[in-house]
């Protein structure tokens, strides 16, 4: 015979019903975690960078449209705006949900997704299809290009190896970072992408430099690199012709001075939203040259506000490392700031001629498909690599650590 439960007695909750509600409350506890332990300021700048690369997009995608319509195909003059705001979704759910990893998944996670981008970007040569002449794309059901998901990972496999110091400090650190960037360098000249060989090159520099490296190396690093930029002026045409443009001035024609009239015909306050006009006439007006729209249509003012942006990037970052006394998050964080940061200023300095046209895209900013998901990608490693909880008193990393003094 069934007993009756108590007057006043609330029934058993049964096993089926425990579970959801433990789960439901083990999300709400790991958001509140996360929420505690994130850099709210360093978010808050990305998502306001992310704003203006919106706004920046559907100001620049008439020219782009126009300009790639055909007799045939005529595409609507947003029509970039609209794929861009598909792809900055996928990009902060990239972003968002890399940010929850812990600091150990987030190592694990940027191993494993460098050596699959390594061995994706050896396959290029023999499996890829070019755009405009560069073979740099895998057609995977989708185009992707691994080069760009190797852009963070490459910092983390980087901080990874240098912290093996920690525990041995006769290990050959330095050797097996400078062999795997001579690597990745051979295989992306061979796209051939110039640009990016500087930028991970600019990485590797900053990170190696870090881990503390000697006088003498560091006059063999610069040896070295100026013998790879004389081959790469020597054997490699395209950045031959560029680095000549260059240093010739350009002409009135060439990309780089309709860049840089573009980016100063809208004066301190610019033209307008889509009453710009000098940026019909320039090409991948919503990626490359996206910077001289802003500055045509909003103002140099808002150009000289991207700039200030960018700069808090990097401080914030680099300001929260000040207390950081582990060797792996002090590198790795370094090191996705350097990439980000590193691009976006070549980028800048690009539109301002007063650097070789590079083909490279303004991070956070610029229309992208894969490239904006893996820049995402990477800001959302860079935001669990450095949460801390607020509670836990830190001594910071000293210099000897670092092997900057003996």
């Amino acid at each position: 015979m069934a007993t009756k439960a108590p007057p006043g007695s609330r029934p058993a909750r049964s096993a089926i019903e425990v579970r959801p509600l433990r789960q439901r409350q083990n999300r709400r506890n790991e958001l509140a975690i996360w929420w505690r332990e994130i850099d709210r300021t360093l978010l808050v700048l990305v998502l306001v960078l992310m704003a203006i690369g919106t706004i920046a997009v559907a100001a620049a995608s008439p020219a782009s449209a126009r300009r790639l319509s055909t007799s045939k195909i005529k595409l609507d003059d947003l029509h970039f705006f609209t794929i861009h705001l598909r792809w900055q979704a996928m990009g902060l759910i990239a972003m968002f949900g890399t940010s929850m990893f812990s600091r150990e998944t987030a190592r694990r996670f940027g191993i494993v997704l460098g050596f699959a981008m390594l061995a994706g970007l050896m396959l290029v040569p023999v499996m890829g299809f070019s755009v405009n002449g560069a073979r740099r794309w895998l057609n995977l059901g989708m185009s992707l290009q691994p080069s760009e998901f190797l852009k963070p990972a490459f910092a983390i496999m980087m901080a990874w190896i240098l912290s093996w110091r920690v525990r041995d400090p006769h290990l050959p650190v330095i050797e097996l970072c400078t062999a795997l960037m001579v690597l990745i360098g051979g295989l992306l000249m061979l796209q051939p992408d110039f640009g990016s060989t500087i930028l991970f090159g600019g990485v590797w520099f900053v990170m190696v430099l870090m881990s503390g490296i000697s006088l003498k190396k560091i006059g063999a690093v610069f040896g070295a690199g100026l013998g790879g930029l004389v081959l790469a002026y020597m054997f490699y045409e395209n950045g031959r012709h560029r680095i000549d443009a260059f240093l010739g001035g350009g002409t009135e024609f060439d990309q780089v001075d309709l860049a840089q009239r573009t980016l100063t015909a809208g004066g301190w306050t610019g033209s307008g939203l889509w009453l710009g006009t000098k940026k019909l006439g320039l090409p991948e007006a919503h990626t490359d040259y996206i910077f001289s729209v802003i500055g045509e249509e909003f103002g140099l003012i808002a150009c000289a506000v991207i700039v200030v942006l960018y700069l808090a990037l990097v401080a914030r970052v680099m300001l929260r490392l000040l207390d950081e006394e582990d060797l792996f998050t002090a590198l790795a964080a370094a090191g996705l700031t350097a990439q980000l940061g590193g691009q976006a200023f070549i980028n800048i300095l690009v539109n301002l001629q007063l650097f070789p046209s590079k083909g490279m895209t303004l991070p956070l900013i610029s229309y992208g498909g894969s490239s904006t998901i893996a820049i995402c990608t990477g800001v959302g490693l860079l935001l669990a690599i450095t949460r801390r909880n607020p509670f836990i008193r830190r001594e910071r990393l000293s210099l000897r650590q670092l092997g900057l003094v003996k």
